[in-house]
């Protein structure tokens, strides 16, 4: 009787180092220790030198090692059939950088809430809240071309670019765009419909 290994992957896993082996996103178990030891030691694929920091593997390679190593193996898996490997440097990061990074953090989630409080109060009159804002800082009146003005036209539009990290056709990152990612989920869910379909239709041609 063969050995039995069970398979189980996430979606995603990051990695550390340009050559990524089965150990290192593969979860595996089996009654002989051996083979496990064995095959978490096997290259499975090398991260390319350039802006491609992720890359989208099939279990189908994963089982295509495994087999070339152990022929006669019963391999049961558990996990995705599709998983995302990501390479992510690791940096000595100092304990003023990350203090510094979670005050900026804290100020703007503190800001963003106060103006979306006032806007709330002020029935979403952003102008009129500026323009009291204005009053209570300078004690001068505005005259709705203000340094407040122009400082939130530009963080909106910056704020929508980075969001949807594009800008025309360029892209800021190597990342899919939020509407990307809305657009493959449609799919999936147009797909999933599809085949429930042509099943009931299947399932009632049969009863008949």
């Amino acid at each position: 009787m063969s050995d039995v290994l069970y398979l189980k992957i996430d979606k995603n896993t990051q990695v550390d180092k340009k050559d990524v082996c089965l150990g290192d996103v593969a979860q595996m178990e089996c009654a002989n220790r051996d083979i496990v030891n064995k095959l978490k030691t096997i290259k499975l694929i090398r991260i390319p030198d350039d802006k491609h920091n992720r890359q989208v593997v099939s279990v189908m390679k994963v089982m295509e090692l495994i087999l070339k190593e152990y022929p006669s193996l019963q391999i049961d898996n558990l996990g995705e059939t599709d998983f995302v490997v990501t390479y992510k440097v690791q940096k000595n990061v100092s304990k003023a950088y990350v203090f510094l990074k979670v005050v900026l953090v804290c100020a703007i989630l503190f800001f963003g809430a106060a103006f979306s409080i006032m806007a709330f109060n002020e029935d979403a009159g952003v102008t009129d809240m500026f323009k009291k804002f204005y009053m209570l800082i300078t004690g001068t009146e505005s005259d709705g071309f203000t340094v407040i003005e122009f400082s939130y036209s530009i963080g909106l539009a910056v704020g929508i670019i980075i969001f949807y990290n594009h800008f025309g056709k360029a892209k800021l990152t190597k990342d899919p765009t939020p509407i990307e990612v809305e657009m493959r989920t449609y799919e999936d869910e147009i797909n999933t419909v599809l085949v429930e379909v042509a099943n009931r239709q299947q399932q009632h041609s049969g009863d008949c």
